[in-house]
């Protein structure tokens, strides 16, 4: 007995963690920088067109101008961009005038409104009803599919930066037993389920590419009156917000495609907002002071870019 007390007495010597375990969770520190998130101007987005282009309800009397396949998919893509809270949504619904002006470079973002512009249209849409039939059950089940195909255009160089197509389905099932059970009849909201799911894969690479470049504004104005720059208080401008002034940079076109490239600019200042002003998205401004390493030529203004940081 002796024996195994002493054996004891040296294990718990020289092995003490075995004896005395003691767990603590330590909770990792949070920074409070990591939990503010980093501001967001919102871009202008005018969606131009969304169309059906299936045979789908296109009978003899059909009306392009009130397609109900067409206006579900421009809601639905309109209300999963607003609840982004990344976007101030431009409807455009003169679509000729917009896409030739798109080619115009620079001054088509000022005329048009907007920094991108969405083009989408309902490739596949269609319903099946699919049954089985057993000796004492059957089921009935409702399928609608649809193919939503999507193009965004970069208003100031008129070129599509994504393109892509998704698709979506939706479905109902009803079953009776021996007679007995549920019998659904046509159900118009799986058309609504179908399209939402289809622009939904698309709609979080149209937030990445509308969001990949800085945003960026111009000068409206420059004198001793007022140094006013475009963009308000519905894009989220507040005073005491800076931004980076470039000069233009120097345009190349490649050779191999024709495109027309424009090289980053130079930083010459920043501009610190004062105060916001204007009634509409289209026509708000800010009141901004000037800090430049260089004089602002107040007659070619074009020449300037005004850039988040």
């Amino acid at each position: 007995m002796k024996k195994v007390i002493i054996q004891f007495v040296l294990f718990s010597m020289f092995f003490p963690v075995f004896s005395q375990r003691k767990t603590q969770v330590i909770e990792p520190t949070v920074s409070s920088v990591d939990t503010i998130e980093s501001k967001v101007i919102k871009r202008k987005v005018a969606i131009g067109r969304f169309s059906n282009e299936t045979q789908y309800a296109k009978g003899i009397f059909y009306d392009k101008e009130n397609d109900p396949i067409g206006k579900q998919a421009l809601d639905i893509l309109s209300s999963k961009l607003a609840s982004s809270g990344k976007f101030l949504l431009l409807e455009r619904s003169d679509l000729a005038k917009l896409l030739e002006e798109s080619q115009k470079g620079e001054e088509a973002g000022a005329t048009i409104g907007a920094d991108y512009m969405i083009i989408g249209s309902v490739t596949e849409f269609g319903r099946k009803n699919v049954g089985k039939q057993g000796a004492f059950s059957s089921s009935v089940t409702q399928v609608v599919e649809a193919a939503v195909a999507i193009r965004l255009v970069e208003v100031s160089t008129g070129l599509i930066i994504y393109s892509d197509e998704a698709k979506g389905s939706a479905e109902l099932t009803s079953k009776q037993t021996m007679g007995i059970g549920s019998k659904a009849s046509f159900d118009a909201t799986l058309s609504d389920k179908a399209i939402s799911e289809a622009i939904g894969q698309l709609v979080e690479n149209i937030i990445n590419k509308c969001t990949d470049k800085p945003w960026r504004t111009f000068f409206l104005n420059y004198d001793a009156d007022a140094i006013l720059i475009a963009g308000g208080a519905s894009q989220g401008i507040v005073a005491g917000d800076e931004f980076i002034i470039k000069t233009r940079g120097k345009k190349v076109k490649n050779p191999q495609t024709g495109v027309v490239i424009e090289l980053p600019g130079k930083k010459i200042g920043t501009v610190t907002v004062v105060s916001t002003a204007g009634d509409t998205p289209e026509t708000e401004y800010s009141f901004v002071e000037v800090k430049s390493d260089v004089e602002i030529d107040a007659n070619n203004l074009s020449n300037y870019i005004i850039e988040e940081k």
